[in-house]
């Protein structure tokens, strides 16, 4: 069993997770609602990686922190994602919120216990 031990890598999982987080939501799109098998399969094996690499930062870093961190990456990602390959709207107040996510990530990575 992988064991994380100083907190640079546990930040380093949770970015790998949260881009985990990505890779699942952008092939649960492709899935057509779980229609098609590739995306399908690639979505669930990248959601339960996501979980479990996250988990694994859980003894360096405190749950609220590193979950608020997890799903503000997969969230800002997903979005920026939606923008770039799926024509979502790319209007100033939706970069505008992201920024913000992203800001709220920066200020909890600051404020974890070295």
């Amino acid at each position: 069993m992988l064991t994380l031990t100083s907190t640079t890598s546990a930040w380093l999982v949770i970015l790998a997770s949260g881009l985990l987080e990505i890779a699942f939501s952008v092939s649960m799109k492709l899935s057509e609602s779980f229609t098609r098998l590739v995306p399908s399969a690639l979505s669930v094996v990248a959601a339960i990686l996501s979980v479990w690499l996250m988990s694994l930062t859980l003894r360096v870093i405190p749950v609220g922190t590193a979950y608020a961190v997890w799903a503000g990456i997969g969230a800002a990602g997903t979005a920026i994602a939606g923008m770039l390959f799926f024509q979502e709207p790319a209007n100033l107040a939706r970069i505008g919120c992201i920024g913000l996510v992203v800001v709220g990530i920066v200020g909890l990575q600051l404020q974890a216990p070295a």
